[in-house]
């Protein structure tokens, strides 16, 4: 088991936090990721704080939320008298954005069933309601 100052190779920080070694140099080029300390021979060495960084990372993309705004959770991360309350918007933020998205789906998919019933699924591609549909919003776009 890796203690918190043991060295890692890229490869090793990469498996143990569930990511691609690509990931963890697009991550540092953007600056979610320190650069790590250099070996004699040149080889990044990265310690466990990677490690959480990255899962810290990864999990906030999986909730929704972009790499502008995991910038922003990360130095947030560090403020003592302003992060927490500040940490809480930008999750209600990120909760209302998908719930309008989820909104906006809802009304897709109620409108393309609409559709699909009433399409018999047969006769001429004139009389196809979701062809129809689809030819009528077209100048409406």
């Amino acid at each position: 088991m890796n203690t918190p100052h043991t060295p890692m190779t890229i490869g090793a920080v990469a498996k143990r936090a569930g990511v691609a070694i690509d990931t963890i140099r697009y991550y540092e080029r953007e600056g979610l990721l320190p650069e790590p300390l250099r070996r004699a021979s040149g080889y990044r060495s990265y310690d466990e704080g990677a490690v959480r960084q990255l899962r810290f990372i990864r999990r906030a993309k999986d909730l929704g939320f972009t790499l502008e705004e995991i910038r922003d959770l990360l130095a947030l991360s560090a403020d003592r008298h302003r992060g927490v309350k500040a940490v809480k918007q930008r999750a209600q933020d990120r909760l209302a954005a998908i719930n309008e998205r989820i909104a906006e789906l809802t009304r897709v998919r109620d409108g393309l069933e609409q559709l699909i019933d009433a399409c018999p699924g047969h006769g001429e591609p004139d009389e196809c309601p979701i062809l129809r549909a689809l030819a009528d919003q077209e100048g409406e776009a």
